[in-house]
């Protein structure tokens, strides 16, 4: 079911152009710096900041990956970054706000209404502005998308991000220039193995032999972000849906799976999306037919 947004006001995000002072830190380092920036809504604070990019042609595998990657790291101080565009940059910033996380949109056109390039895309930059996140463009605010304006923002969110992870990408594709971007600025790449029969995942297992690192768990990419797995339960549970929050309750002392979906009230298959959501996360384990609290 696609993702509801409420109806916003844009009259509240107008478009400002940034003092120098203002651009990214992270942005200011690259060698080839925007002379200008504008932005709408707000600029990230995080202490880590993850560009995520992939296909717009995109398999049900990467959409499932891309959500479960990036809601592995719901309460963890990280910005996500992506491209507005359809395909994985959309699901991105999607899953972001799903989880809670600031995310920040760099579409390959200004940033006013008439323009916004994808069209189809505004809802969700109604969302991502509502949520507190932010879009952001080196072009004037009233240009439109080009076909050379796209590999150009490219650098830019490559250039204000510590890593960018590619989720499927053929090999001649425009996701790749992001990670070639991220190399030349000294910045971290990371990308999801796939099926050696799909073309979306020639580009990620040549990044793997170019030395990227193969991410296929959200404990994997919080490690590679530098995040430490020694946050107290209080500290986990804040950050947990309703939901997941209710495992924890029920899971005081282990039960086994089919005690766990019984006393969850869930159905048979959401629980077993949920406890396997959870496992994935590192929240919960099962060991000797029984569920547990993840020490």
């Amino acid at each position: 079911m696609p993702m509801a947004f409420p109806i916003s006001n844009w009259m509240n995000y107008p478009v400002r152009k940034l003092s120098h002072k203002e651009f990214p830190a992270l942005l200011k380092e690259i060698s080839d710096p925007p002379e200008s920036l504008y932005l709408r809504g707000n600029l990230p604070t995080q202490s880590k900041i993850l560009s995520v990019v992939g296909a717009r042609a995109y398999s049900s595998y990467g959409k499932e990956v891309c959500e479960m990657l990036i809601g592995g790291l719901r309460g963890y101080n990280v910005a996500i970054v992506s491209g507005l565009a359809l395909g994985i940059d959309s699901i991105a910033h999607k899953s972001a706000l799903s989880a809670g996380l600031f995310t920040l949109a760099v579409p390959g056109s200004g940033l006013s209404d008439d323009v916004l390039y994808p069209s189809t895309h505004k809802k969700l930059a109604h969302g991502i502005l509502d949520a507190g996140g932010g879009l952001i463009s080196e072009f004037e605010p009233d240009f439109k998308a080009t076909p050379w304006s796209f590999p150009q923002r490219n650098r830019i969110m490559a250039g204000l991000s510590h890593a960018t992870l590619v989720i499927e990408a053929e090999k001649k594709s425009g996701t790749l220039i992001t990670s070639r971007l991220a190399v030349e600025y000294n910045r971290d790449v990371f990308t999801v193995p796939g099926s050696i029969f799909s073309k979306n995942s020639e580009g990620p297992h040549l990044l793997i032999r170019l030395g990227a690192t193969p991410i296929s768990t959200s404990k994997e990419l919080r490690e590679a972000l530098g995040f430490k797995e020694d946050r107290s339960e209080e500290d986990i549970r804040e950050n947990c849906s309703p939901e997941e929050n209710k495992i924890f309750d029920l899971l005081r002392a282990p039960l086994t799976k089919d005690e766990l979906i019984r006393e969850s009230g869930l159905s048979i298959s959401q629980a077993n999306t949920l406890i396997s959501l959870m496992e994935i996360k590192g929240l919960i384990e099962e060991s000797v037919g029984e569920i547990r609290i993840r020490k």
